[in-house]
């Protein structure tokens, strides 16, 4: 396969999965963005800056997940590897469940699509089983893809992911914390069984869920009731926790986001006074406090984008 561009730029969103009770399997795309730009030269060196979130503390050189993500998927589209400069402006923030790693693995498989004389030859499934790959899941990789909302699940054949009706009155907002939490840690206190009861609850609220973002976000508080992952998490972010329960209680529809601490809260338009209320009691101030920082992205509909850079730009 042959390279058909040297330069390209990358728009990748941050993600919110789970959205309760669709564990490892629902995702939400966020008007948060990491842009990531790649230029290939002629020598094997890797250089890589970063701006923003990272910056000092990810690796700048071939063991950045940005370029082993594009250098595997360069291969295998059977396409030469040269060296790589990357820049990253990196404003997803790192280890709040907010799809960080993610972003980087998804921005470099579509920067590495991008790169190529036939894009096409990396379709999306190819480059959905790619991330999956390097996720273990397909979650957060399928919304920060696609855009939207995503259900996305593993089958014989590999990753797969559809696109869910979103209705256009649902807003998010995302608490996000001072602290950062490993995926690892988030994932290492859940439970190898559950009670089928339990179960039982979450898949009937994930269906219901379906439902909610399509046509009655009137149905989200019910609908994004979990037993399978949160309480269990609670031992390990118990901030997170309790301004869930505490938001839930007020009549708002909160959710861990991902595998946390980020808080992600879904309203419908015409509840903004009572979220700004509910906020402002809970930290002192509706825009954030207390050591959490408030945020309203729009719901990202158009997922990873890319564009070859001209010469002499």
């Amino acid at each position: 396969m042959r390279l058909g561009a040297d330069h390209v730029l990358v728009r990748v969103p941050a993600t919110s999965a789970n959205l309760g009770p669709g564990f490892d399997a629902m995702g939400l795309a966020l008007g948060l963005h990491d842009e990531i730009e790649v230029q290939l030269v002629a020598s094997d060196e890797v250089r890589v800056e970063v701006v923003g979130e990272g910056a000092g503390a990810v690796p700048d050189g071939a063991d950045h997940l940005v370029v082993r993500a594009l250098q595997h998927t360069l291969e295998l589209a059977g396409a030469p590897l040269t060296g790589v400069h990357l820049r990253c402006t990196n404003r997803i923030p790192h280890g709040r469940g907010l799809g960080s790693s993610a972003a980087a693995v998804v921005s470099g498989i579509v920067a590495a699509r991008g790169l190529l004389a036939d894009p096409q030859a990396l379709d999306a499934r190819t480059m959905l089983g790619v991330a999956t790959q390097f996720e273990g899941h397909p979650d957060n990789a399928a919304p920060a893809l696609r855009g939207g909302v995503t259900l996305a699940w593993s089958g014989v054949d590999g990753p797969r992911a559809v696109d869910l009706e979103l209705d256009p009155r649902i807003r998010a907002t995302v608490l996000v914390p001072d602290v950062q939490l490993a995926t690892s840690r988030a994932r290492g206190v859940l439970p190898e069984q559950v009670p089928h009861a339990d179960a039982a609850f979450t898949a009937g609220r994930a269906a219901l869920l379906v439902e909610a973002l399509a046509r009655r976000p009137e149905l989200l508080l019910d609908a994004t009731e979990d037993r399978l992952h949160q309480d269990y998490r609670a031992e390990v972010m118990a901030a997170t926790a309790e301004l869930v329960r505490s938001v839930r209680a007020a009549g708002l529809a909160a959710t861990v986001s991902g595998a946390g601490p980020t808080v992600l809260v879904l309203t419908a338009v015409g509840q903004e006074s009572e979220l700004e209320s509910v906020l402002g009691d809970l930290l002192g101030d509706p825009h954030g406090g207390a050591g959490w920082h408030v945020g309203h992205p729009a719901i990202d509909t158009t997922g990873t984008t890319c564009r070859s850079v001209p010469h002499g730009w």
